[in-house]
């Protein structure tokens, strides 16, 4: 229910066929998006993420696993987490390690577009710094979008043990900024280029 995972969901959801179980860390608590999620039809289950017994029992009776947890304790979360399916029993780990044993479907997206201005693209301002050379080429990929392919990798046979590359834009900052003018119909004031970021 955070920031893609909520997308992924929604997109299981709309897509009719799933039976779809949103895992969030205990303790419970109000989370708008996972009121959201339910009111469609998900279930919400919560776990210890550092409990391997809760986390076996929250995620028993699944067939596969997408985990969009990142930032910082991206791997302290994503070892347990693996760590529980093998208990379980066999079924498709998403976004995961491809030593495991299990099926996998690793999941590579550009940075997200509704994000972007935490790129360097201040649209209220119209400022842009760049992250790097302005011909350097920045893959971008909505969370719908991310969503969408989730669910179509499942129905792919070829994305079983595979890796699919989901990227709406391929563009380089220079040709984004210009996008931006031509969306907004004004003039971006280029405040620095920060190299070495991206």
């Amino acid at each position: 229910t955070g920031i893609c995972g909520f997308h992924i969901a929604e997109a299981f959801l709309n897509d009719g066929s799933y039976k779809v179980k949103v895992l969030r860390r205990k303790p419970e608590d109000k989370n708008e998006k996972a009121v959201l999620l339910a009111s469609k039809g998900a279930e919400i289950v919560y776990a210890d993420y550092n409990d391997k017994s809760d986390l076996i029992k929250a995620i028993k009776g699944t067939d596969v696993f997408v985990s969009a947890v990142s930032g910082d304790c991206f791997y302290d979360i994503q070892l347990p987490f693996l760590n529980a399916a093998k208990e379980v029993g066999k079924f498709r780990f998403m976004e995961e390690l491809d030593k495991s044993g299990l099926e996998y479907t690793h999941i590579y997206t550009g940075l997200f577009t509704e994000y972007l201005e935490s790129f360097g693209f201040d649209i209220k301002n119209k400022k842009a710094t760049f992250l790097a050379d302005g011909n350097t080429k920045i893959y971008t990929t909505t969370l719908a979008d991310i969503g969408k392919y989730t669910v179509e990798s499942l129905k792919v046979p070829e994305a079983r043990n595979g890796n699919i590359g989901v990227y709406g834009t391929i563009l380089k900052f220079n040709e984004m900024l210009q996008k931006f003018e031509e969306a907004t119909g004004k003039y971006f004031r280029i405040i620095g280029c920060v190299t070495g970021v991206i």
